[in-house]
Parts: structure tokens; sequence; C-alpha cells
């Protein structure tokens, strides 16, 4: 995996600066049959922007790795807009929420929009977690319509 969170090899080699033997491992997800590439960066021990940045410059340039799509995903926006920026065709973004507030989501997801992104919403809102079946649905539902009436995401 490709993801500091879920594989200690991965992290090692990104705490090394090894990227050559971590496209290496994202090389072998997709001879494995990954549809999809989950590239995760995130630790407080790394510069997770400079990281996102080498690796998906890195990534796009390799035909074995390139011909799937990137699923970025990181704790803070601006590490996923830094490996955004570099991606060439679909990529999807791991997450947004609007646990950051209303003004701040719509922010974000109109600069996903622009970049041509696809994205996986989070069941947050302002008050935490949705928790219940009403919760949930109240959430998703207003993110639903903030992304498509007011961002103008595409439904599907």
């Amino acid at each position: 995996r490709c993801n500091i969170s879920g594989s200690i090899r991965f992290k090692k080699l990104m705490m090394a600066g090894d990227y050559a033997t971590a496209m290496d491992i994202a090389k072998k997800q997709v001879e494995d049959g990954a549809h999809v590439l989950d590239i995760n960066v995130d630790d407080g021990m790394l510069d997770g922007l400079a990281a996102m940045q080498k690796f998906v410059k890195i990534a796009v340039t390799e035909p074995e790795v390139s011909k799937v799509p990137f699923m970025l995903d990181a704790s803070k926006f601006e590490i996923v807009l830094a490996g955004l920026k570099w991606c060439q065709g679909k990529c999807i973004v791991n997450s947004i929420s609007l646990k950051v507030g209303e003004e701040l989501f719509k922010e974000q997801a109109t600069l996903l929009k622009k970049h041509g992104a696809a994205v996986v919403v989070m069941a947050f809102d302002e008050e935490g977690q949705a928790a219940t079946e009403d919760e949930k649905v109240r959430i998703c539902k207003r993110s639903y319509d903030i992304l498509v009436n007011e961002v103008h995401f595409p439904p599907e």
C-alpha cells in the first residue's frame, strides 16, 4: 500500500526519501490488480506537502502506475491539493466534510471541481460525526445539496 498509515514498509521508504523503491510498491499494487492507487503520505514527522508532490510527480511518469486513477488522502487539504495539481486525468480525493464549516467546504469542493476530481464525502458536520441513521441522512443530504446545487458538482 502507498499509505503511510497502512504500510510500515511504505512509511520507512518515504521517511528515508527512497521514492524509487516506494514507486515499486505502487507498481506492484497495479500489477496485482488494483483499480485505484491510494496515496497517503500524512505523517507528523514528514513534510507531507513536499512528499505528496514528489511522489505524485514521479507516479504520473510511470506508465505502469499512471494507468489507474489516484486516490489522494491526507488530513490537511493543502497536501491533497498539492498532489492533485500534478495528477493527470480523473483523481479521487478522500475526503472532504462539513466539519470544517459550510463556507470552507464549498471552497474546497470548488477547487476540487476545478481540478476535475471526484470526492469522497464523510458524514461529519460542525457538530461531529453522524452516529444515527437520521444524522447520516441529514448530513449526507446537506452535503449533496451543497455540492450539486451550489458548487455545481455533477451528481453522478
